[in-house]
C-alpha cells in the first residue's frame, strides 16, 4: 500500500518523519479516520471541522479544506486501487527543537494512509465488556482525538484480540463513558441514551451523526451522567464508529440484549445504510431524513 506524506506519495515501507517531530517527541498531533464507499468520504465535512478545530487547540497553524483533503484521497484511492477504504489523515506538530514549544507550530507533518475495509466478523453485533480500567479524564477541556492513546490500549489489552467484542470504559466516578474505538448508545422505554461530553469522551463524528438522525426522527434521546446499571437495564444497546458504522450489542454479562433485531438500532442502521454514498454534510444528509 502507498502512503502520502508531506505532498509526496510513497510506498508506505519506504515513508519516513523526522526523529524530531513533536508528534513523536511529546505526543502532539491529531487524526481522523472515516470511510470511503464507492470513492465518497463519508462525513468528511464533519470531520474536517473537528480535525481543524482540534489543531487549533493544539496551536498547530494549519486549516484543512474538503477540495485539498479530496485531492490527496482521491490520489491515494487511486496508487493504491481502492474504492472502499479504511482512511486515516493524521497531522502531528511538525520538527522542533528538544524541550516544550509555546510558538505555533507552522509546519507540520501531513500522512494519509488507508487500507482496504474487511468484512465485519461480527454478523450478529458485538458482546459488551465491561473494562476494569477506567477511562482517563481528558488533557484539556474535552477529549480531542490525540495521539495519546495509553488508555485505550490498556483497554485493548484486556479484552484481547478478538473482534466480536468492544470494551466498555466506566469514568473515574464509575459513570458509563465509552468503548475503547466506540461511543456508546442503549434505548430504554422508547428513548435513546448517550453519555455526555463533560463524562470525558470523544464527541465521535458519527456519535453527532446518529443524533441528529434521531432529532429528524423525532426519537426522544438524553445525554448525561449514568451508572452502569441503567445501561445493563436497557432494552437495546449499540455502539458507533466511522469505520464498523452502527454496531448492535447483543450481550452484556450474563445479560442479552435484542442486538440486531432492536428497532431502533435497526431504523438507524438502515437510514445510515441509505446516506453512506453521498458526499453531504451531517445538515444535508439529516434534513433529507427529515423531509421523508
Amino acid at each position: 500500500m502507498y502512503v502520502y506524506i508531506n505532498g509526496d506519495i510513497v510506498h508506505k515501507n519506504e515513508a519516513r518523519i523526522s526523529p524530531f517531530d513533536h508528534g513523536f517527541l511529546y505526543g502532539l498531533g491529531v487524526f481522523e479516520t472515516f470511510r470511503t464507499y464507492d470513492g465518497h468520504p463519508f462525513l468528511l465535512d464533519d470531520h474536517l471541522e473537528r480535525l481543524n478545530g482540534s489543531l487549533q487547540e493544539m496551536n498547530i497553524a494549519k486549516v484543512f479544506t474538503r477540495d485539498e483533503v479530496k485531492e490527496i484521497l482521491y490520489r491515494l484511492l487511486e496508487v493504491n486501487g481502492l474504492r472502499n477504504a479504511y482512511v486515516r489523515l493524521n497531522v502531528s506538530a511538525g520538527i522542533g527543537d528538544i524541550g516544550l514549544q509555546t510558538d505555533a507550530y507552522d509546519a507540520p507533518t501531513i500522512i494519509m494512509y488507508m487500507k482496504p475495509l474487511s468484512a465485519p466478523s461480527f454478523t450478529k453485533g458485538k458482546v459488551g465488556i465491561i473494562l476494569k480500567a477506567r477511562r482517563n479524564t481528558p488533557e484539556g477541556t474535552e477529549r480531542l482525538k490525540s495521539h495519546h492513546y495509553l488508555n485505550n490500549m490498556i483497554g485493548k489489552r484486556e479484552i484481547g484480540s478478538r473482534t466480536d467484542a468492544e470494551g466498555m470504559f466506566l469514568n473515574e466516578q464509575g459513570y458509563v463513558a465509552e468503548g475503547i474505538v466506540s461511543n456508546i448508545f442503549w434505548v430504554k422505554n422508547e428513548t435513546v441514551y448517550t453519555p455526555a461530553i463533560r463524562t470525558g469522551i470523544l464527541n465521535g463524528v458519527t456519535r453527532q451523526f446518529v443524533l441528529a438522525m434521531l432529532r429528524a426522527l423525532n426519537i426522544a434521546y438524553e445525554e448525561g451522567f449514568y451508572p452502569l446499571t441503567h445501561l445493563k437495564q436497557a432494552d437495546e444497546i449499540f455502539v458507533t464508529n466511522s469505520i464498523q458504522e452502527i454496531v448492535p450489542i447483543y450481550q452484556i454479562g450474563d445479560r442479552a440484549y435484542p442486538g440486531a433485531d432492536g428497532i431502533i438500532t435497526s431504523l438507524l442502521q438502515k437510514h445510515y445504510k441509505r446516506f453512506t454514498p453521498f458526499l453531504w454534510t451531517r445538515q444535508e444528509l439529516t434534513e433529507r431524513i427529515g423531509d421523508q
